[in-house]
């Protein structure tokens, strides 16, 4: 089997890897057992790098142009060139049935799965979390995602994170917001989503929890607390999946 290459966003930690989207595809190569070679990119240099190898964009910027997105994938196998998290996984599921990522007839309902999550739960996670991922890029990266994330929040990075009552009230709204997601484990009877069936809503949980976990640190107190939370639901999730989290 030809060896699949990965493109993925690099950072300045020791392992690299972070970004939950690239995580989602990760996973699944893990999941399949597939070979494949991560090349890492730099923020500022995704979309010239996605048009040098014919990489079709993912979507279109607010003024009409194509936008370019990682993950990405080439299969020399298929010669196949695929960005877009659960485009990849559609594909990768498609070409290498099994073990299966949507079993028993779920694609549709795991495909609406990243959309539900979001709205469910992360809303009042973004101001905690999108500063500190700018410490943990580089120098390239970082000047990037500081001139592109500011606009969002109408102010500095460094101004984002709530702070005394207000930062209080809105961790535990994040909180409160995975509940909703620990009900939906809860009702499955098992470990994931499924029950006792690994799927892709495993893995988009998955992504997100160890996004948390890389960019604030396991020893962080943001971190030991989120583990805790429901029973310790999202340190044993990310448990669950640790066979699948291997960084070439």
């Amino acid at each position: 089997m030809s060896t699949i290459i990965f493109y993925d966003l690099t950072s300045a930690l020791p392992e690299k890897v972070w970004s939950p989207n690239t995580w989602k595809v990760r996973y699944c190569l893990n999941y399949k057992a597939l070979p494949y070679k991560t090349e890492w990119v730099e923020f500022p240099d995704i979309e010239a790098h996605c048009k040098k190898l014919g990489i079709p964009p993912t979507s279109v910027e607010a003024d009409g142009t194509p936008a370019y997105t990682l993950p990405a994938l080439h299969d020399p196998a298929t010669g196949t060139y695929i960005a877009d998290s659960l485009l990849i996984a559609e594909y990768l599921e498609k070409t290498y049935p099994t073990p299966s990522i949507f079993p028993h007839g779920t694609a549709a309902f795991q495909a609406l799965f990243d959309g539900a999550l979001r709205k469910a739960a992360l809303g009042p996670l973004w101001p905690f979390i999108i500063p500190a991922v700018h410490t943990r890029l580089a120098p390239a990266s970082a000047a990037y995602f500081r001139t592109t994330r500011e606009p969002i929040f109408g102010k500095a990075l460094e101004e984002v994170t709530p702070t005394g009552a207000e930062g209080v009230a809105q961790w535990a709204a994040f909180e409160a917001g995975l509940d909703t997601v620990d009900k939906w484990y809860a009702k499955s009877g098992g470990p994931f989503i499924m029950g006792d069936t690994t799927s892709w809503a495993d893995f988009i949980v998955g992504s997100w929890l160890i996004w948390l976990r890389t960019i604030w640190g396991e020893g962080s107190q943001q971190w030991k607390d989120v583990a805790s939370w429901h029973g310790g639901r999202w340190a044993k999730v990310l448990g669950d999946l640790e066979e699948y989290q291997k960084v070439d």
